[in-house]
């Protein structure tokens, strides 16, 4: 549910049409005192907030938002007057999330929502398992065994590469420019190097990269 808070009626039934037909559930409101009813009911997925409201005004009603435990997270945008560098300062500044100047068009109105959307969803936990490895993405973590591995980043990025590809033969130059992210010709015995200190680190599970002579290395599971 997207609300939009704009006391000029026909921008805000041309706002919530132009929602719905994109997909969107949006409900309309002229002013402040329809707004906090229906947040007392139901918790929008974001709001749309035009500053000049009669009654509270957008600004007084993002940072109630802001300031209450229970819908501070709620993604808020502003829409403010295209000339008024003052008003999506102080927006910005007081926690929202976007703003849109007015006059706007609703292609970009929809545009602005779905980016706003996109930025604010939570991540989805990314956790590899391999034998006895985890490698939790999000918190960059390894552990081996229950155990923590600490590695550099190039070592963590060769490990997740292995990882995400277990059986796949990676050439020397393939895993230079893959981890290195250049053109590093002659400069393999890097790979070499960071292997051998990445097989250490993995202790017991270090087996678990082999190396595939006059080739490169893979990871292949012990089993």
């Amino acid at each position: 549910m997207i609300y939009c808070v704009e006391d000029d009626s026909a921008i805000r039934d041309l706002m919530v049409y132009t929602l719905k037909a994109s997909g969107f559930d949006a409900r309309g409101f002229e002013n402040d005192t329809g707004f906090w009813s229906a947040m007392k009911k139901e918790a929008p997925e974001l709001v749309i907030l035009d500053v000049m409201l009669p009654g509270e005004d957008g600004l007084t009603i993002l940072k109630k938002l802001r300031s209450s435990p229970v819908t501070a997270d709620i993604p808020v945008i502003m829409a403010t007057a295209r000339d008024s560098e003052y008003d999506k300062v102080i927006g910005l500044d007081s926690g929202a999330d976007d703003y849109l100047a007015k006059p706007f068009g609703m292609v970009e109105m929809v545009s602005r929502i779905k980016a706003v959307l996109r930025r604010v969803s939570p991540k989805p936990a990314k956790i590899l398992n391999y034998a006895g490895i985890t490698l939790d993405e999000n918190r960059h973590i390894v552990t081996v065994n229950a155990e923590p591995a600490m590695l550099t980043l190039k070592e963590y990025e060769l490990l997740k590469l292995f990882m995400e590809n277990p059986g796949r033969v990676f050439t020397r130059e393939l895993l230079l420019s893959s981890v290195w992210g250049m053109d590093m010709a002659g400069e393999t015995r890097t790979v070499d190097v960071h292997i051998g200190t990445l097989r250490t680190k993995l202790d017991k599970e270090g087996v678990l990269i082999k190396t595939v002579r006059g080739v490169g290395y893979k990871m292949e599971d012990k089993r």
